[in-house]
Protein backbone atom coordinates (compact mmCIF):
# COMPACT_ATOMS: atom_id res chain seq x y z
CA UNK A 1 0.00 0.00 0.00
CA UNK A 2 2.77 2.46 0.92
CA UNK A 3 4.69 1.50 -2.22
CA UNK A 4 1.59 2.34 -4.29
CA UNK A 5 1.41 5.74 -2.62
CA UNK A 6 5.12 6.43 -3.20
CA UNK A 7 4.79 5.48 -6.87
CA UNK A 8 1.68 7.68 -7.29
CA UNK A 9 -0.72 4.79 -7.88
CA UNK A 10 -3.36 5.57 -5.24
CA UNK A 11 -5.53 7.71 -7.46
CA UNK A 12 -5.58 11.12 -9.06
CA UNK A 13 -6.39 13.14 -5.96
CA UNK A 14 -3.79 11.36 -3.79
CA UNK A 15 -1.21 12.02 -6.50
CA UNK A 16 -2.06 15.71 -6.58
CA UNK A 17 -1.84 15.93 -2.79
CA UNK A 18 1.56 14.21 -2.77
CA UNK A 19 2.95 16.45 -5.51
CA UNK A 20 1.48 19.56 -3.87
CA UNK A 21 2.97 18.59 -0.49
CA UNK A 22 6.34 17.95 -2.13
CA UNK A 23 6.33 21.37 -3.82
CA UNK A 24 5.26 22.96 -0.55
CA UNK A 25 8.13 21.18 1.24
CA UNK A 26 10.65 22.37 -1.36
CA UNK A 27 9.43 25.96 -1.07
CA UNK A 28 9.35 25.81 2.75
CA UNK A 29 12.82 24.29 3.02
CA UNK A 30 14.43 26.71 0.56
CA UNK A 31 12.78 29.89 1.88
CA UNK A 32 13.17 28.83 5.50
CA UNK A 33 16.94 28.56 4.95
CA UNK A 34 17.27 32.33 4.63
CA UNK A 35 15.20 32.82 7.77
CA UNK A 36 17.43 30.32 9.57
CA UNK A 37 20.64 32.02 8.36
CA UNK A 38 19.20 35.43 9.29
CA UNK A 39 18.56 34.05 12.81
CA UNK A 40 14.86 34.90 12.63
CA UNK A 41 13.33 31.46 12.87
CA UNK A 42 10.68 32.57 15.37
CA UNK A 43 9.27 35.09 12.88
CA UNK A 44 7.64 32.22 11.02
CA UNK A 45 5.94 31.18 14.27
CA UNK A 46 4.38 34.63 14.67
CA UNK A 47 3.25 34.67 11.01
CA UNK A 48 1.68 31.22 11.20
CA UNK A 49 -0.27 31.93 14.38
CA UNK A 50 -1.46 35.26 12.96
CA UNK A 51 -3.32 33.42 10.19
CA UNK A 52 -5.95 31.87 12.49
CA UNK A 53 -8.15 34.97 13.02
CA UNK A 54 -8.07 35.56 9.25
CA UNK A 55 -9.53 32.12 8.66
CA UNK A 56 -12.37 32.82 11.09
CA UNK A 57 -13.08 36.31 9.75
CA UNK A 58 -13.03 35.10 6.12
CA UNK A 59 -15.50 32.37 7.01
CA UNK A 60 -17.84 34.88 8.64
CA UNK A 61 -17.63 37.32 5.70
CA UNK A 62 -18.26 34.63 3.08
CA UNK A 63 -21.25 33.19 4.95
CA UNK A 64 -22.65 36.70 5.53
CA UNK A 65 -22.80 37.18 1.76
CA UNK A 66 -24.41 33.79 1.23
CA UNK A 67 -21.32 32.00 -0.01
CA UNK A 68 -19.61 28.79 1.04
CA UNK A 69 -17.65 29.73 4.12
CA UNK A 70 -15.18 26.90 3.53
CA UNK A 71 -13.99 28.08 0.11
CA UNK A 72 -10.22 27.60 0.28
CA UNK A 73 -9.21 30.68 -1.74
CA UNK A 74 -11.30 32.95 0.46
CA UNK A 75 -9.99 31.39 3.65
CA UNK A 76 -6.37 31.70 2.48
CA UNK A 77 -6.98 35.32 1.47
CA UNK A 78 -8.30 36.13 4.94
CA UNK A 79 -5.36 34.26 6.51
CA UNK A 80 -2.87 36.23 4.40
CA UNK A 81 -4.40 39.57 5.44
CA UNK A 82 -4.18 38.91 9.17
CA UNK A 83 -0.72 37.34 8.76
CA UNK A 84 0.47 40.48 7.02
CA UNK A 85 -1.12 42.54 9.80
CA UNK A 86 0.67 40.44 12.41
CA UNK A 87 3.99 40.87 10.57
CA UNK A 88 3.46 44.63 10.40
CA UNK A 89 2.57 44.75 14.11
CA UNK A 90 5.71 42.81 14.99
CA UNK A 91 7.94 45.19 13.00
CA UNK A 92 6.15 48.24 14.43
CA UNK A 93 6.67 47.02 17.99
CA UNK A 94 10.34 46.32 17.30
CA UNK A 95 11.07 49.64 15.59
CA UNK A 96 8.97 52.07 17.65
CA UNK A 97 9.22 50.60 21.15
CA UNK A 98 11.95 49.23 23.36
CA UNK A 99 10.69 45.69 22.98
CA UNK A 100 13.21 43.18 21.63
CA UNK A 101 12.22 41.16 18.58
CA UNK A 102 11.55 37.97 20.56
CA UNK A 103 9.22 39.88 22.93
CA UNK A 104 7.36 41.42 19.98
CA UNK A 105 7.01 37.98 18.40
CA UNK A 106 5.61 36.55 21.63
CA UNK A 107 3.11 39.39 21.96
CA UNK A 108 1.86 39.15 18.37
CA UNK A 109 1.75 35.35 18.43
CA UNK A 110 -0.27 35.09 21.62
CA UNK A 111 -2.72 37.91 20.86
CA UNK A 112 -3.52 36.86 17.29
CA UNK A 113 -3.74 33.16 18.11
CA UNK A 114 -5.96 33.84 21.12
CA UNK A 115 -8.25 35.99 18.99
CA UNK A 116 -8.41 33.25 16.36
CA UNK A 117 -9.33 30.58 18.91
CA UNK A 118 -12.11 32.83 20.24
CA UNK A 119 -13.44 33.37 16.71
CA UNK A 120 -13.49 29.65 15.92
CA UNK A 121 -15.23 28.93 19.22
CA UNK A 122 -17.89 31.56 18.47
CA UNK A 123 -18.40 30.17 14.94
CA UNK A 124 -18.88 26.64 16.27
CA UNK A 125 -21.24 27.87 19.00
CA UNK A 126 -23.60 29.95 16.89
CA UNK A 127 -23.56 27.41 14.04
CA UNK A 128 -23.01 29.97 11.30
CA UNK A 129 -22.85 28.29 7.88
CA UNK A 130 -21.04 24.95 7.81
CA UNK A 131 -17.97 25.41 10.04
CA UNK A 132 -16.99 21.73 10.04
CA UNK A 133 -13.39 21.40 8.88
CA UNK A 134 -12.09 24.79 10.00
CA UNK A 135 -10.17 23.15 12.80
CA UNK A 136 -8.13 21.33 10.13
CA UNK A 137 -6.19 24.56 9.66
CA UNK A 138 -4.61 23.96 13.05
CA UNK A 139 -2.88 20.65 12.24
CA UNK A 140 -3.59 20.23 8.53
CA UNK A 141 -5.75 17.68 6.74
CA UNK A 142 -5.91 16.51 3.14
CA UNK A 143 -8.66 13.89 3.40
CA UNK A 144 -11.33 16.32 2.25
CA UNK A 145 -9.13 18.23 -0.16
CA UNK A 146 -10.73 18.97 -3.50
CA UNK A 147 -9.06 18.82 -6.89
CA UNK A 148 -8.92 22.60 -7.22
CA UNK A 149 -7.47 22.90 -3.69
CA UNK A 150 -4.61 20.54 -4.54
CA UNK A 151 -3.92 22.39 -7.79
CA UNK A 152 -3.89 25.72 -5.96
CA UNK A 153 -1.35 24.44 -3.41
CA UNK A 154 0.83 22.86 -6.09
CA UNK A 155 0.90 25.97 -8.30
CA UNK A 156 1.52 28.31 -5.36
CA UNK A 157 4.34 26.08 -4.11
CA UNK A 158 5.96 26.04 -7.56
CA UNK A 159 5.75 29.84 -7.79
CA UNK A 160 7.34 30.19 -4.35
CA UNK A 161 10.22 27.97 -5.47
CA UNK A 162 10.77 30.16 -8.55
CA UNK A 163 10.81 33.32 -6.40
CA UNK A 164 13.36 31.74 -4.05
CA UNK A 165 15.58 30.88 -7.01
CA UNK A 166 15.28 34.41 -8.45
CA UNK A 167 16.11 36.17 -5.16
CA UNK A 168 18.61 33.69 -3.75
CA UNK A 169 21.71 35.89 -4.11
CA UNK A 170 20.54 39.11 -2.42
CA UNK A 171 18.79 37.12 0.31
CA UNK A 172 21.96 35.12 0.96
CA UNK A 173 24.02 38.30 1.17
CA UNK A 174 21.61 39.94 3.61
CA UNK A 175 21.28 36.77 5.69
CA UNK A 176 25.04 36.58 6.29
CA UNK A 177 26.04 40.25 6.55
CA UNK A 178 23.36 42.92 6.29
CA UNK A 179 25.93 45.69 6.84
CA UNK A 180 28.10 44.57 3.95
CA UNK A 181 25.02 44.08 1.77
CA UNK A 182 23.93 47.65 2.48
CA UNK A 183 27.42 48.96 1.65
CA UNK A 184 27.34 46.98 -1.59
CA UNK A 185 24.16 48.77 -2.67
CA UNK A 186 21.60 46.13 -1.70
CA UNK A 187 18.36 47.50 -0.26
CA UNK A 188 18.34 45.46 2.95
CA UNK A 189 14.84 46.56 3.94
CA UNK A 190 13.33 45.41 0.64
CA UNK A 191 15.20 42.12 0.75
CA UNK A 192 13.99 41.55 4.32
CA UNK A 193 10.43 42.29 3.22
CA UNK A 194 10.81 39.87 0.31
CA UNK A 195 12.13 37.23 2.71
CA UNK A 196 9.22 37.75 5.08
CA UNK A 197 6.80 37.80 2.16
CA UNK A 198 8.10 34.43 1.00
CA UNK A 199 7.70 32.96 4.45
CA UNK A 200 4.21 34.42 4.65
CA UNK A 201 3.29 32.93 1.27
CA UNK A 202 4.64 29.49 2.17
CA UNK A 203 2.81 29.65 5.50
CA UNK A 204 -0.48 30.50 3.82
CA UNK A 205 -0.28 27.77 1.17
CA UNK A 206 0.79 25.25 3.81
CA UNK A 207 -2.19 25.80 6.10
CA UNK A 208 -4.33 23.14 4.46
CA UNK A 209 -1.55 20.54 4.29
CA UNK A 210 0.46 21.03 7.49
CA UNK A 211 -1.58 23.47 9.56
CA UNK A 212 -0.56 26.72 11.19
CA UNK A 213 0.88 25.03 14.29
CA UNK A 214 3.29 22.80 12.37
CA UNK A 215 4.19 24.87 9.30
CA UNK A 216 7.00 26.38 11.40
CA UNK A 217 8.60 22.94 11.63
CA UNK A 218 8.54 22.54 7.85
CA UNK A 219 10.20 25.95 7.48
CA UNK A 220 12.97 25.29 10.02
CA UNK A 221 13.71 21.54 10.25
CA UNK A 222 14.85 21.06 6.60
CA UNK A 223 17.38 23.96 6.72
CA UNK A 224 18.74 22.74 10.05
CA UNK A 225 19.01 19.24 8.58
CA UNK A 226 20.75 20.54 5.46
CA UNK A 227 23.30 22.39 7.60
CA UNK A 228 24.73 19.02 8.68
CA UNK A 229 25.62 18.23 5.06
CA UNK A 230 27.29 21.40 3.82
CA UNK A 231 28.96 24.65 4.85
CA UNK A 232 28.09 26.48 1.61
CA UNK A 233 24.91 28.53 1.63
CA UNK A 234 23.87 27.73 -1.95
CA UNK A 235 24.16 24.02 -1.27
CA UNK A 236 22.32 24.34 2.03
CA UNK A 237 19.41 26.01 0.20
CA UNK A 238 19.27 23.22 -2.36
CA UNK A 239 19.64 20.42 0.18
CA UNK A 240 16.99 22.01 2.42
CA UNK A 241 14.61 22.13 -0.54
CA UNK A 242 15.28 18.45 -1.25
CA UNK A 243 14.73 17.43 2.38
CA UNK A 244 11.57 19.54 2.55
CA UNK A 245 10.25 18.00 -0.67
CA UNK A 246 11.02 14.46 0.50
CA UNK A 247 9.35 15.15 3.84
CA UNK A 248 6.21 16.50 2.15
CA UNK A 249 6.00 13.73 -0.42
CA UNK A 250 6.70 10.80 1.91
CA UNK A 251 4.55 12.25 4.70
CA UNK A 252 1.61 12.76 2.33
CA UNK A 253 2.07 9.23 0.98
CA UNK A 254 2.04 7.72 4.48
CA UNK A 255 -1.04 9.78 5.36
CA UNK A 256 -2.79 8.57 2.20
CA UNK A 257 -2.28 4.94 3.21
CA UNK A 258 -3.65 5.59 6.71
CA UNK A 259 -6.48 8.15 6.42
CA UNK A 260 -6.95 8.19 10.20
CA UNK A 261 -3.51 9.77 10.62
CA UNK A 262 -3.32 13.57 10.28
CA UNK A 263 -1.22 14.74 7.34
CA UNK A 264 0.63 17.63 8.99
CA UNK A 265 2.09 15.73 11.94
CA UNK A 266 3.15 12.85 9.67
CA UNK A 267 5.02 15.27 7.37
CA UNK A 268 6.72 16.91 10.35
CA UNK A 269 7.67 13.53 11.84
CA UNK A 270 9.15 12.53 8.48
CA UNK A 271 11.17 15.74 8.46
CA UNK A 272 12.35 15.00 11.99
CA UNK A 273 13.37 11.48 10.98
CA UNK A 274 15.57 12.96 8.23
CA UNK A 275 16.98 15.41 10.79
CA UNK A 276 17.80 12.60 13.24
CA UNK A 277 19.53 10.52 10.54
CA UNK A 278 21.52 13.56 9.39
CA UNK A 279 22.49 14.51 12.92
CA UNK A 280 23.82 11.01 13.55
CA UNK A 281 25.37 10.05 10.20
CA UNK A 282 26.22 13.20 8.22
CA UNK A 283 29.86 12.79 7.11
CA UNK A 284 31.12 16.24 8.10
CA UNK A 285 29.11 17.43 11.11
CA UNK A 286 27.24 14.35 12.30
CA UNK A 287 27.60 12.81 15.76
CA UNK A 288 29.21 9.64 14.39
CA UNK A 289 31.71 11.62 12.29
CA UNK A 290 32.60 13.78 15.32
CA UNK A 291 33.07 10.67 17.46
CA UNK A 292 35.32 9.07 14.83
CA UNK A 293 37.41 12.27 14.61
CA UNK A 294 37.73 12.27 18.38
CA UNK A 295 38.85 8.63 18.36
CA UNK A 296 41.43 9.33 15.64
CA UNK A 297 42.74 12.31 17.61
CA UNK A 298 43.02 10.21 20.77
CA UNK A 299 44.94 7.51 18.88
CA UNK A 300 47.35 10.11 17.49
CA UNK A 301 47.92 11.56 20.97
CA UNK A 302 48.58 8.12 22.50
CA UNK A 303 50.96 7.17 19.69
CA UNK A 304 52.83 10.46 20.06
CA UNK A 305 53.18 10.06 23.82
CA UNK A 306 54.28 6.46 23.37
CA UNK A 307 57.00 7.44 20.86
CA UNK A 308 58.28 10.19 23.17
CA UNK A 309 58.41 7.66 26.00
CA UNK A 310 60.45 5.29 23.81
CA UNK A 311 62.83 8.11 22.86
CA UNK A 312 63.48 8.82 26.57
CA UNK A 313 63.75 5.09 27.48
CA UNK A 314 60.71 5.36 29.74
CA UNK A 315 58.42 2.39 30.42
CA UNK A 316 54.96 2.49 28.81
CA UNK A 317 52.38 1.93 31.52
CA UNK A 318 49.29 2.94 29.55
CA UNK A 319 47.82 -0.27 28.15
CA UNK A 320 45.94 1.41 25.32
CA UNK A 321 49.10 3.25 24.23
CA UNK A 322 51.04 -0.01 24.14
CA UNK A 323 48.29 -1.70 22.14
CA UNK A 324 48.42 1.07 19.54
CA UNK A 325 52.22 0.86 19.31
CA UNK A 326 52.06 -2.92 18.87
CA UNK A 327 49.31 -2.62 16.27
CA UNK A 328 51.39 -0.08 14.31
CA UNK A 329 54.50 -2.30 14.46
CA UNK A 330 56.38 0.20 16.65
CA UNK A 331 56.77 -2.00 19.72
CA UNK A 332 56.50 -5.61 20.88
CA UNK A 333 53.90 -6.83 23.33
CA UNK A 334 56.41 -6.62 26.20
CA UNK A 335 57.01 -2.91 25.47
CA UNK A 336 60.37 -3.28 23.74
CA UNK A 337 60.42 -0.96 20.69
CA UNK A 338 61.07 -2.33 17.23
CA UNK A 339 63.64 -0.82 14.89
CA UNK A 340 60.88 1.13 13.13
CA UNK A 341 59.63 2.29 16.51
CA UNK A 342 63.07 3.61 17.49
CA UNK A 343 63.41 5.54 14.24
CA UNK A 344 59.95 7.05 14.63
CA UNK A 345 60.66 7.86 18.29
CA UNK A 346 63.89 9.68 17.35
CA UNK A 347 61.98 11.65 14.72
CA UNK A 348 59.22 12.57 17.21
CA UNK A 349 61.74 13.73 19.81
CA UNK A 350 63.72 15.67 17.24
CA UNK A 351 60.58 17.43 16.08
CA UNK A 352 59.75 18.38 19.68
CA UNK A 353 63.15 20.05 19.94
CA UNK A 354 62.57 21.80 16.61
CA UNK A 355 59.22 23.16 17.76
CA UNK A 356 60.82 24.38 21.01
CA UNK A 357 63.36 26.41 19.00
CA UNK A 358 60.71 27.67 16.57
CA UNK A 359 58.71 29.06 19.49
CA UNK A 360 61.63 31.31 20.41
CA UNK A 361 61.99 32.66 16.86
CA UNK A 362 59.81 35.75 16.30
CA UNK A 363 59.72 35.14 12.54
CA UNK A 364 57.81 31.90 13.12
CA UNK A 365 55.12 33.14 15.54
CA UNK A 366 52.24 32.73 13.10
CA UNK A 367 53.37 29.23 12.10
CA UNK A 368 53.90 28.10 15.71
CA UNK A 369 50.36 29.22 16.59
CA UNK A 370 49.06 26.40 14.36
CA UNK A 371 50.91 23.70 16.28
CA UNK A 372 48.67 21.38 18.29
CA UNK A 373 51.33 18.94 19.46
CA UNK A 374 50.60 16.51 16.61
CA UNK A 375 51.08 18.48 13.40
CA UNK A 376 54.18 17.29 11.46
CA UNK A 377 56.75 20.06 11.27
CA UNK A 378 57.18 19.41 7.54
CA UNK A 379 53.57 20.55 7.00
CA UNK A 380 54.38 24.02 8.39
CA UNK A 381 58.01 24.89 7.60
CA UNK A 382 60.02 24.65 4.41
CA UNK A 383 63.18 22.54 4.20
CA UNK A 384 65.38 25.64 4.42
CA UNK A 385 63.55 26.79 7.57
CA UNK A 386 63.93 23.34 9.14
CA UNK A 387 67.67 23.37 8.32
CA UNK A 388 68.02 26.77 10.00
CA UNK A 389 66.20 25.43 13.09
CA UNK A 390 68.50 22.36 13.14
CA UNK A 391 71.56 24.65 12.88
CA UNK A 392 70.44 26.60 15.93
CA UNK A 393 69.88 23.35 17.83
CA UNK A 394 73.39 22.20 16.96
CA UNK A 395 74.95 25.54 17.98
CA UNK A 396 73.18 25.51 21.34
CA UNK A 397 74.23 21.94 21.98
CA UNK A 398 70.62 20.90 22.40
CA UNK A 399 68.77 18.10 20.76
CA UNK A 400 66.64 15.12 21.54
CA UNK A 401 66.90 14.10 25.18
Amino acid sequence: MLLDALTLQLGYNATLVAIGAALLGIAAGASGTFLFLRKRALVSDAISHSTLPGVGLAFLVMTAFGGDGRHLVGLLLGASLTAALGLWAMHALTRHTRLAEDAAIGAVLSVFFGFGVVLLTVIQTVSVGRPAGLEDFLLGATAGMLYQDAVLIAVAGALAVLVVWALRRPMTLVAFDAGFASAAGVNVRRVDLAMMGLVLAVTIIGLKVVGLVLIVALLIIPPVTARFWSNRSDRVVGIAGVFGGVSGFVGAAISATAPALPTGPIIVLTAFALFAVSMLFAPGRGVLAAWLRHRRQQRRIHLRQGLLAIAQDLPIYERYTLQLLVRAGLARADGVPTELGRRRAEKACRDESRWAVARRMHSHESAVSRYDGLLPIEDVFTRDEIREIDRQIAESGGGCA
